[in-house]
């Protein structure tokens, strides 16, 4: 994407992608959202609908099978999704950070078999980084894969590993030479069905409750060497390359939720009535409304930017990933709250959405780098120069 990317609106193929994606959802994935959260299980309807659509992992290049989505667009599936229910929107978007890692750096044989196998549905693709004691420093991992001949021996525990159990394919890193620190951890592909793979117990969360987070354990787990994902002492960097671009649909995310909390709230507010108009007309929540508004589409914005820096890879991406995704959660989590704050009373009842919504717009600012970890990047970034040409 270059010239015939404005950064001033979507082109039509664009919009014509959010309009098919959302029609999906509301008739597909939103009608089950509540259930799903309620009952904290897979949303099995949405995964099926979005499988049915090629909307489960847009972003697979079409060389492979996939529907070969640029990063805008593998972004507006994304926050359709999660403007229904940001559980099932975890569905596209971990797909993506799953598989990234293979896209990246994967040899051409990896790449044909699990971007193949991913884009035609044969299994989801999880991302295993974060250890228990190991979350945002990622360098203190302990899991370790020794060589021995033709296969790597990975042992090890990964935490907060999203769709852990539901997904078929892992990327794990694992630490080949514990004396090189970052240099010294490797990426591979990990089946489900490999000997001596198993999952912890599902955590019981404040939000996204359909999608499955759990532990994975790795209990000498052997695999064929060329499962490696890029060379030896590279999977650090892959991992970090990775959530530049991954960023970004976290904050699709999270516009998302947010923009699902407005629609909701300014409908109540015109149909609910008190002083004998509706509550819409009293300028206290105007002025409130007005701001969810700007801020959601303030959000939007950065993120559709960060997309197009996504795709063509630019070098202020990591400035622009972090700050879409910073910028966007703590949008979300604004937006929601206020949304319950205009339902009243209602708005803290199950019986409504906006609650679930607050609590799954929490997540956006934990994972993927916690919004203090995304700070210290763009500040990081700022000091380099990265703004220095504007």
């Amino acid at each position: 994407m270059s010239s015939e990317f404005p950064m001033y609106a979507l082109s039509e193929e664009h919009q014509a992608i959010r309009e098919a994606v959302r029609a999906v959802c509301d008739a597909k994935v939103a009608p089950f959202a509540a259930d799903v959260d309620e009952h904290a299980r897979y949303p099995q309807e949405a995964a099926d609908a979005l499988l049915a659509a090629d909307f489960h992992a847009p972003h697979v290049p079409e060389e492979y099978g996939g529907a070969g989505a640029d990063a805008l667009a593998t972004v507006l599936v994304i926050e359709e999704v999660a403007r229904a229910c940001a559980s099932s929107s975890l569905i596209p978007a971990v797909n993506k950070l799953g598989s990234l890692p293979v896209q990246i750096a994967g040899s051409e044989d990896l790449k044909k078999k699990y971007l193949g196998a991913l884009a035609r549905g044969e299994g989801g693709f999880s991302y295993c980084l974060s250890e228990p004691d190991a979350g945002s420093d990622a360098v203190g991992m302990k899991c370790r894969a020794v060589r021995d001949g033709d296969h790597y021996v990975l042992d090890g525990v990964k935490r907060w590993i999203t769709n852990a159990g539901e997904s078929d394919f892992y990327t794990v890193m694992a630490v080949t030479d514990p004396e090189k620190r970052s240099k010294g951890i490797s990426a591979f592909v990990v089946e489900k069905s490999d000997e001596g793979v198993s999952f912890g117990a599902p955590e019981k969360k404040l939000g996204i409750k359909g999608s499955p987070t759990r532990e994975v354990y790795l209990d000498n787990v052997r695999i064929p060497a060329d499962r490696m994902i890029g060379a030896e002492g590279t999977g650090f960097e892959t991992a970090m390359k990775t959530l530049d671009h991954t960023r970004v649909t976290i904050a699709a995310q999270a516009v998302g939720i947010a923009q699902g909390a407005l629609d909701y709230a300014l409908e109540y507010a015109k149909e609910r009535k008190q002083f004998g108009k509706p509550i819409a007309d009293f300028q206290g929540l105007q002025f409130m409304l007005a701001d969810m508004g700007m801020k959601v589409e303030a959000a939007r914005q950065m993120t559709y930017a960060a997309a197009g820096r996504s795709e063509r890879g630019d070098a202020d991406l990591t400035f622009f990933g972090a700050a879409a995704k910073c910028f966007a959660s703590d949008v979300a989590m604004e937006v929601t709250v206020n949304a319950v704050q205009v339902l009243g009373g209602y708005g803290y009842t199950r019986d409504y959405p906006v609650e679930r919504m607050m609590r799954d717009a929490k997540i956006t600012q934990i994972y993927e780098g916690t919004n203090q970890v995304q700070r210290i990047v763009m500040a990081r970034q700022l000091l380099a120069g990265v703004q220095s040409e504007l």
